[in-house]
């Protein structure tokens, strides 16, 4: 027969409302002990050419809960910026990098715990909370207020013969010293313009150049050092292209949402010259400056986009497939992209040749800088309306000057004015291009 005290045990294991005191806090200790697992969150592989970048900004601080695959970081490279993406889902416990340092492939730079529930959202509960309370003072306000008058009139009898005017030009004189802040407010505005339009200022600013901006400017003088380069110049007539592209561009933006512009003319006309001068689509590779010249069965365009952090080339890939529209297409998409700084890599990676379109800047004339390997770049400027000569007679014709800048040593003089002849005949008859 069982004892009392482990009959007693027995029931108390057996229920569930009466567990002993001795287990529920074993089970509380454990619970505050629980730890969630830790991760960390390392610099991605960006590129095989790529191997370090400046940890620009942090966009989740200590303490914020991030969802997997959300971005935690930006690393600026000498292409394009890099986004750091939470692996896992958790919450940001540590940040081992800080910002502008230079980080590597694979380093760690910030640790998280995984696990858990996303906070919930308090903000909407408290503003609910506190608008309540504040209608209640009011309406206590204007009780007081209900109750205040009712004394007023009846001490305003007697006082209205004795002092019935006063009161008013006391008030009057009170509103007086307003006149002030109207002078505070143009003194500040005179401060603003000082600080925009300061005459005779002597003053100056050191900022440290981006990596991006660094290295086009090394990419920039190692051309400068390297090629040998020259430019030819053209003036092309832009009537036939500009009434084409105004009698069809409605039509065909309403067929399929393409806006018919000059990149895309350019960009045939440029493929199918240099069928006939193939040594514009080529490079110059090896050592010492090179002693091996390739040349590309295919032409990959790379369009000169200007951003704010600085000159990017993305690349339109197999040109020499496709047609104007679609050429249109692909820029303009690369376009959006550029400015969103949403460009990769592989956007970027190649290029047989370059045009460079200063016009959208008001440019009149340039001689655009080689982008090696490359052996050419095109460059395109404002259009004009300039007085031609025309069969006899003088007319106003909206010109354009185009500018072909290429490496003397695999182009010479007269393949280059024989491609930038050509470009300029399909511009200026663009029936021609579909005979090519």
């Amino acid at each position: 027969m069982l004892s009392r005290a482990l009959y007693r045990t027995a029931i108390g294991i057996a229920s569930p409302k009466r567990v002993p005191h001795q287990v529920t806090s074993f089970l509380f200790q454990s619970q505050c002990h629980l730890r969630y697992a830790s991760t960390v969150v390392k610099v991605p592989q960006m590129a095989e050419s790529i191997t370090e970048g400046t940890l620009k900004q942090f966009s989740k601080q200590v303490g914020d809960y991030v969802e997997a695959d959300e971005e935690i970081a930006t690393i600026e490279t000498d292409k394009i910026d890099v986004a750091v993406n939470a692996s896992e889902a958790g919450t940001i416990t540590e940040l081992l990098v800080e910002e502008e340092a230079t980080v590597t492939v694979g380093q760690e730079i910030a640790r998280l715990d995984t696990g858990g529930e996303k906070p919930a959202a308090k903000e909407e509960k408290e503003p609910e909370q506190k608008s309540e309370p504040e209608p209640k003072k009011e309406e206590k306000k204007e009780e007081k207020k209900d109750d205040t008058p009712p004394p007023a009139p009846k001490q305003e009898q007697p006082k209205e013969e004795s002092k019935p005017a006063p009161s008013p030009p006391k008030q009057e004189k009170k509103p007086a010293p307003p006149p002030p802040p109207p002078s505070k407010k143009s003194e500040p505005s005179k401060d603003d313009g000082e600080k925009k339009f300061t005459l005779w200022s002597r003053d100056e600013r050191r900022v440290k150049m981006n990596r991006m901006r660094l290295r086009i400017a090394e990419r920039l003088k190692q051309a400068q050092n390297t090629t040998a380069s020259l430019s030819t110049f053209q003036e092309v007539d832009m009537s036939s292209l500009i009434e084409f592209r105004s009698k069809y561009k409605d039509e065909y933006v309403k067929k399929t949402g393409i806006k018919i512009g000059f990149m895309g003319a350019f960009a045939r006309a440029c493929t199918l010259a240099m069928k006939d001068i193939p040594a514009v689509n080529a490079a110059i590779e090896g050592p010492n400056g090179g002693d091996t010249i390739v040349y590309h069965d295919y032409v990959d365009i790379s369009v000169a986009v200007a951003t704010e952090k600085g000159l990017t080339t993305p690349v339109v890939r197999n040109v020499e497939s496709l047609n104007m529209l679609e050429v249109e297409k692909v820029i303009s998409d690369l376009g959006r992209k550029a400015r969103d700084n949403k460009l990769t890599i592989e956007d970027m990676a190649g290029g047989t040749f370059t045009i460079s379109n200063g016009g959208v800047f008001g440019s009149l004339m340039s001689t655009p800088i080689i982008n090696p390997p490359q052996a050419a770049v095109l460059g395109l400027h404002a259009i004009f309306n300039r007085c031609v000569p025309i069969d006899g007679k003088v007319e106003i014709r909206p010109m354009m000057n185009i500018t072909l800048t290429y490496d003397h040593r695999l182009i010479d003089g007269r393949e280059a004015a024989t491609f930038l002849v050509k470009v300029k005949e399909y511009i200026q008859d663009p029936r021609r291009m579909l005979l090519g």
